[in-house]
């Protein structure tokens, strides 16, 4: 059912819900953390939560999370390993600052948007309009606005992450290198 969207476009995909203060131990366990790979961490994102859990990620879908998520370790592999699993978006009540960032810094869209973590049911059909800041719970027909994005993430995200973001910029006309 889900289908990845254009990353700065619309996002569609089914829900997969998780709680408050979902650490990035959780996230991706220490025990993994002996390779940046993507594939290596893909299989391993939330084990520790879910053992199952993604396994059951199609590309596309979107976490759905409560307060804090992301909370513990400055773990750059937290993020990596959720993207790398399938997941287009997280959608939480609120998130720890350093994880944001992270997943800024790679290019994973993330929304605080807390009526919606609360709300969507796990397995929804989900749809996120980033440009919008508009989440939209198909299975239930309701529809949420998420806090805003700055225009400094945005342009982050659409580029796919700082590195891409700052690639562009020195490339760019304008620039002396």
């Amino acid at each position: 059912m889900s289908t990845g969207g254009d990353v700065i476009g619309r996002l569609l995909g089914r829900a997969h819900r998780v709680g408050d203060d979902i650490d990035t131990d959780r996230i991706i366990p220490a025990r993994y953390c002996t390779s940046f790979a993507p594939e290596d961490l893909a299989p391993h994102a939330l084990e520790d939560h879910d053992p199952e859990l993604a396994g059951r990620v199609a590309a596309g879908d979107i976490l759905v999370a409560g307060d804090n998520f992301g909370c513990g370790s400055s773990r750059e592999h937290a993020p990596v390993a959720l993207q790398a699993a399938g997941f287009s978006c997280v959608i939480a009540a609120s998130f720890a600052r350093i994880f944001y960032r992270n997943a800024v810094n790679i290019g994973l869209p993330v929304l605080v948007c807390e009526a919606a973590a609360r709300e969507i049911a796990d397995g929804a059909e989900v749809e996120v309009d980033l440009a919008a800041g508009r989440v939209i719970d198909r299975s239930a027909d309701r529809g949420y606005e998420a806090e805003p994005v700055s225009d400094a993430v945005s342009a982050i995200i659409s580029a796919g992450g700082l590195v891409p973001f700052v690639r562009a910029r020195l490339d760019g006309p304008g620039h002396r290198g």
